[in-house]
């Protein structure tokens, strides 16, 4: 039986090791994510860990285990560019605002769109291609994609989507595609890649999407510019009024950065 020294010396033992482990774990968490920890999650939500500003995330999956399937989240460059996308899952009135500060910089955007905002904007659709952006397929319903496992509703959703398009721009819409809410599978990515698409998730966003709560101009400067880094592919909402209130500053910001914007096409 342990006697009352023999107690505490175990106990001030298990005491520094717990401390150990739990200032590993925290390190851990505080630089990057473990090869292990992306591995794990590296299907079902695309997650990004930001480490230091100016560099790229780490993110669920690396650029070659994504480029067997087409797929991409950032050059691996040193060169400062940037790719400009865009999610547009309704029109609320901010597209014309950021439509113009695109055309003031004479960048090219990818706007990835779902079925119901072609079916309500087609005036919106015409006017994105006539000014040089793509316009790009983000499904018809904005499913969990990863929850499909048929290639038969994966089509469905993806067809509907290049059919109104078409009708519209009257023109085969390029293949690109973005997951709704960056849920996918690998399975999905295989049947992306087999329909001839090209998928596009991104390293550069921040939370702009809850209507009732948009970021201050401070806070989006803050993210947008902290963060950038070469290469990255930004993901911004066409909906956040403050993205449509900044673009402008935030493009020429951007530029006196030293950063130069590309389309995808160009990846």
């Amino acid at each position: 039986m342990l006697n009352m020294k023999h107690r505490q010396i175990l106990s001030t033992a298990l005491i520094l090791v717990m401390a150990f482990l739990l200032g590993q774990g925290a390190a851990r968490v505080k630089g990057h994510f473990s090869q292990e920890t992306l591995r794990a999650s590296a299907e079902g939500n695309w997650g990004l860990s930001f480490q230091e500003d100016g560099e790229p995330p780490a993110a669920n999956a690396t650029y070659e285990e994504l480029a067997q399937y087409d797929a991409y989240y950032a050059e691996n460059t040193d060169e400062k560019v940037l790719y400009l996308t865009f999610d547009a899952g309704y029109e609320n009135g901010n597209t014309p605002a950021i439509l113009k500060a695109l055309k003031k910089h004479n960048v090219s955007a990818t706007f990835f769109v779902v079925g119901t905002y072609l079916d309500e904007n087609a005036d919106l659709i015409k006017q994105m291609i006539s000014k040089g952006h793509t316009v790009g397929n983000h499904t018809w319903h904005h499913k969990d994609m990863s929850q499909i496992s048929t290639v038969e509703t994966f089509s469905e959703e993806m067809d509907y989507v290049e059919q109104k398009y078409e009708e519209i721009a009257g023109k085969p819409m390029t293949k690109y595609y973005r997951p709704p809410q960056g849920k996918y599978n690998k399975a999905n990515l295989k049947m992306a890649q087999d329909r001839g698409y090209k998928t596009f998730f991104w390293s550069l966003a921040y939370v702009d999407w809850y209507q009732d709560d948009q970021p201050t101009h401070e806070e989006a400067f803050e993210k947008l510019l902290g963060r950038v880094h070469p290469g990255a592919i930004v993901l911004l909402h066409s909906t956040s009024s403050t993205n449509a209130e900044i673009l402008d500053e935030l493009l020429t910001k951007w530029e006196e950065m030293g950063y130069t914007f590309k389309t995808l096409d160009e990846l």
